[in-house]
């Protein structure tokens, strides 16, 4: 096993792990502020596939489909929010988990009956199609403006919540939401302004996986059980944990696919190690997850409340 391809397997488990970082922020703060269990979160993801690779098949501007994907999925969180999420708010987990799983197979079905089964594909820009030399080897140029871009995002987001007036109010909303009415806040249009941007970034995400994964009915389940390991593992609430998290959900996935198989065909016959291979790299970010529990069970980064 050579350097090269794990240095490889590492920059992949980054850049998936900055692409779950996109879902488990908004889902995070979804839940934070609003202590609102939406599982409909990868429907948003896959809306914004969708969207993304529409308007890149009408236009051929990658940008443009990156604009509309992040605007309208944007918009869809407010429509969804203030037609019907809205009055999930105050009910009980349950309730939210019942109404938003009813969500996802209506997205699923609407998306099969609008534009079929087959997959639809995106092509990365022409900018980021040849690889880029890191270290003396070859690694796609596209994926490398993934792993930007999702640092990019992250930066953002925490100067937005760090340093600027609506991140206080959002730290206070999750803090006491009581107390932030009494304060004259409309905790209703700020909640539903953070769904919005939790929907807006599962949008920016489903546009930027277009090129590398196929665009399909039910794509953002899997996605979505993976980003509620990351809030966990991270800690609830807590952006700096939905980044770390992600991080080393991502790094842990990658490696278990990538290495693990060629790890066990060196102690396991070749039939044994390539059936238990992908078995045993399946459960392991589930593992993880049970270890964090276990001695952590409000994740690695909890929210520290002042």
């Amino acid at each position: 096993m050579s350097p090269a391809f794990l240095l490889t397997q590492v920059l992949n488990g980054v850049q998936f792990g900055l692409l779950l970082f996109l879902m488990a922020a908004g889902l995070t703060l979804v839940f934070g502020i609003m202590n609102f269990v939406n599982l409909a979160h990868g429907s948003l993801y896959m809306v914004g596939a969708y969207v993304a690779a529409l308007t890149y098949g009408r236009t051929g501007s990658f940008a443009l489909a990156l604009v509309a994907a992040v605007v309208g999925v944007f918009v869809l969180g407010i429509v969804l929010d203030r037609l019907g999420f809205a009055a999930l708010h105050r009910r009980d987990h349950l309730d939210q988990v019942l109404a938003t799983f009813g969500v996802v197979l209506f997205a699923n079905e609407a998306m099969r009956m609008l534009f079929g089964s087959a997959p639809l594909y995106m092509d990365a820009p022409a900018a980021l199609s040849q690889p880029v030399v890191i270290a003396g080897f070859n690694y796609p140029a596209y994926r490398g403006a993934i792993i930007v871009a999702g640092l990019l995002v992250a930066v953002g987001l925490h100067l937005l919540i760090e340093r600027t007036r609506l991140g206080m109010l959002i730290r206070a909303g999750a803090s006491n939401r009581d107390m932030v009415s009494a304060l004259g806040v409309n905790v209703g249009w700020l909640a539903r302004l953070v769904f919005a941007l939790g929907a807006a970034l599962a949008g920016f995400a489903g546009a930027m996986v277009g090129p590398i994964l196929s665009i399909q009915p039910g794509m953002g389940e899997p996605v979505l059980i993976l980003t509620l390991v990351v809030i966990v593992v991270g800690g609830i609430g807590s952006i700096r944990g939905a980044l770390f998290g992600a991080l080393i959900v991502g790094i842990v996935d990658t490696l278990g696919r990538g290495v693990l198989p060629g790890l066990l065909h060196l102690v396991l016959s070749p039939s044994l190690a390539s059936a238990a291979g992908p078995a045993l790299a399946s459960v392991g970010v589930y593992l993880l997850m049970a270890a964090v529990l276990a001695f952590k069970p409000d994740g690695l980064f909890p929210v520290r409340h002042s």
